[in-house]
């Protein structure tokens, strides 16, 4: 489990396909204190560490995530969000989050206001996913708070130190990102839907 608090941006160094399946090597300040079979989240994906050099680490992802991601869409030298798994006696400073990412949405528009930024998305209603105003939302693995919820989009604002310490600073209109939605939200959902 994780809390959307961004630890680390990391760099991808290299991708080898094999198979159906792609490895990703990355490079981060927190490579060297992971450890084989840890769970760790990218953009906002849980992957499990299967190799530590140095200065890097290497996660497989299956066919499976590649689709349901934007992990498919990486390329060498991208920025992506990192986050170890939430430690039993830590502080919860987000919300829940799985790793486990519902679906992709696009960027709309990116709007730089009074030293903060106003993200607009759109993702696909049809997968039966929502969001309510002032609610939890999990972009590439970040925690955020979304309003202007509409049946198929929400509106975040990004602070300057997350602006900054995330790939956010990156995304611009038309770019794929990582949705997980509010995982109490699902099982209400689900409850009132049977």
């Amino acid at each position: 489990m994780f809390t959307g608090i961004i630890e680390a941006f990391g760099k991808v160094s290299s991708i080898r396909t094999e198979g159906g399946n792609k490895h990703f090597t990355i490079e981060s300040p927190i490579s060297n204190q992971l450890r084989v079979d840890q769970s760790v989240s990218h953009n906002g994906v849980c992957l499990t560490v299967i190799k530590i050099d140095s200065d890097s680490h290497t996660v497989t992802a299956i066919n499976e995530t590649l689709q349901k991601s934007n992990l498919g869409k990486l390329e060498q030298g991208d920025a992506i969000n990192l986050e170890r798994c939430m430690i039993a006696n830590g502080r919860f400073d987000g919300h829940i989050v799985q790793g486990h990412v519902d679906q992709t949405g696009t960027v709309k528009s990116v709007k730089a206001v009074d030293g903060s930024w106003l993200f607009d998305f759109e993702y696909d209603p049809s997968l039966g996913n929502v969001t309510v105003e002032k609610g939890s939302i999990c972009v590439n693995g970040v925690s955020l708070t979304c309003f202007n919820s509409t049946t198929n989009g929400f509106t975040v604002a990004i602070i300057p130190y997350t602006y900054e310490h995330t790939n956010f600073k990156s995304l611009k209109a038309g770019d794929t990102v990582n949705l997980e939605f509010d995982i109490i939200g699902k099982y209400v959902k689900r409850l009132l839907g049977k």
